[in-house]
């Protein structure tokens, strides 16, 4: 069975004296199934929302209204490094290897932690970033000051460039600031759409890369933050009231799509599909699960609750960590498929102008040759008893060697049968004139 892990991370003081929760765990390493339980933990961490991220062998935490990057080893279980910036940190996202941070003075920094290479972009929010999302090819920041900016990521990370990054369009019909962002998985400039959350009490869905907005959303009060389905056919989204919505973007009146109203009409979401008790408090982060069917959501609180979307059942309360829960973020159950694993960060360095790749290889660069599978395989491998049994059922082919050796035979053997006739003609021809005289 498929095994379900997520991460979760707490931001300040604990709210109890409850002696049975540690005090000093900040960040936690969950298994959901096939039974719950506590996987691993990271000390000394108090994360704000939107300050987490995690790779296949790192977590990355922001530390609160601190410049200062907390990474934690997965493989190792414990803390690698304490990484110091020169701007606070507002908000964390991974591209790849690259970990993308949105600043409190507006500006976007780009670390790639397996060369240590650090690109910080001007100040192109007036206000701090409050969140960012990144795609294969582009990032995203979204700030107080209401405008989304949308970047590209090569263009970002180039080598040499002599032009400072410049935003390749701004989204700016949010009335005020943006609280959460989300994409779609997809990079086909047709079908790949983010989704962002406003203080203005709407979400809108846009094409990041024509600008365009596909459809604005309305609710009961302002969202906190927002979660696509990962086949991106719903919206979840938390408000500061203590709903939950779920927005299906294809049901009978589909939201996106040819059959869809005009994109400057206004959708008006006022039924949630649940709702937090005011003891748990509204959630402040949540997370869907691979398959779409589970959500998870942390409270100010300290509650994590899991939520059952395909059967609409009640909420159950996964654990209670005493503490603000932030971030919540599911572990990707799929492989990478990358050639390297980044197994040690390289700390960021804007002094430097060579740097070096450091990372593991995790598969060899050639082809797997047929005495490779031989050398791997337990015992003799099915493809090779397969070979050698159908070899005793085809008869044996004649090599070019023996060809040619039986055609020089058959030629010997014409000119000797030649000599023979040529003999006994001329022997018969002996005996008939002797028998003359």
């Amino acid at each position: 069975m498929l095994s379900e892990e997520f991460v979760s991370a707490i931001c300040g003081a604990p709210l109890s004296s409850n002696t049975a929760i540690a005090k000093d765990i900040g960040i936690r390493c969950h298994t959901l199934s096939p039974t719950y339980s506590v996987k691993s933990t990271f000390k000394k961490s108090s994360v704000p929302v939107n300050c987490l991220a995690v790779s296949e062998t790192h977590v990355f935490a922001a530390q609160h209204e601190k410049a200062y990057v907390h990474v934690y080893s997965r493989l190792r279980g414990n803390q690698e490094a304490f990484v110091a910036f020169p701007e606070r940190i507002r908000c964390v996202t991974l591209a790849g290897d690259v970990l993308v941070m949105g600043t409190a003075e507006g500006r976007l920094m780009l670390w790639e932690t397996c060369t240590g290479r650090l690109v910080s972009t001007p100040a192109r929010h007036v206000q701090a970033v409050s969140s960012v999302a990144a795609t294969p090819y582009h990032v995203l920041t979204g700030s107080e000051d209401s405008d989304i900016h949308v970047w590209s990521l090569p263009q970002l990370l180039e080598l040499d460039s002599a032009t400072e990054p410049e935003p390749q369009r701004s989204l700016s019909n949010h009335r005020a600031g943006i609280t959460a962002l989300s994409t779609s998985p997809s990079v086909s400039s047709d079908t790949n759409f983010c989704v962002s959350a406003s203080k203005d009490k709407s979400c809108i869905i846009w094409n990041y890369q024509t600008g365009d907005a596909l459809r604005t959303l309305l609710f009961p009060s302002f969202p906190l933050c927002v979660s696509l389905d990962p086949s991106s056919r719903a919206i979840c989204v938390s408000c500061e009231d203590g709903a939950l919505y779920l927005a299906e973007l294809f049901a009978e009146k589909p939201l996106l799509g040819p059959q869809s109203e005009d994109p400057s009409t206004v959708v008006q979401i006022s039924q949630p599909f649940g709702a937090t008790q005011p003891d748990v408090g509204p959630a402040s982060c949540l997370s869907l699960s691979y398959d779409g069917t589970m959500l998870l959501t942390g409270h100010p609180r300290g509650q994590i609750m899991k939520w059952d979307i395909a059967e609409n059942k009640s909420p159950v309360e996964l654990a209670n960590f005493n503490a603000a829960v932030t971030n919540v973020v599911f572990i990707s159950p799929f492989p990478s498929g990358k050639p390297t694993k980044a197994v040690n960060i390289i700390k960021p360095s804007q002094a430097e102008r060579a740097y070096t790749f450091a990372g593991q290889l995790e598969s060899c660069p050639t082809p797997e040759t047929r005495f490779d599978s031989l050398l791997n395989a337990t015992g003799f491998p099915q493809e090779a008893m397969e070979s050698a049994v159908a070899a005793f059922y085809q008869p044996v082919a004649e090599s070019g060697g023996d060809q040619e050796l039986q055609k020089k035979n058959e030629e010997l053997w014409e000119i000797i049968n030649e000599q023979r006739a040529l003999q006994k003609q001329t022997l018969q021809r002996y005996v008939e004139a002797k028998s003359s005289r």
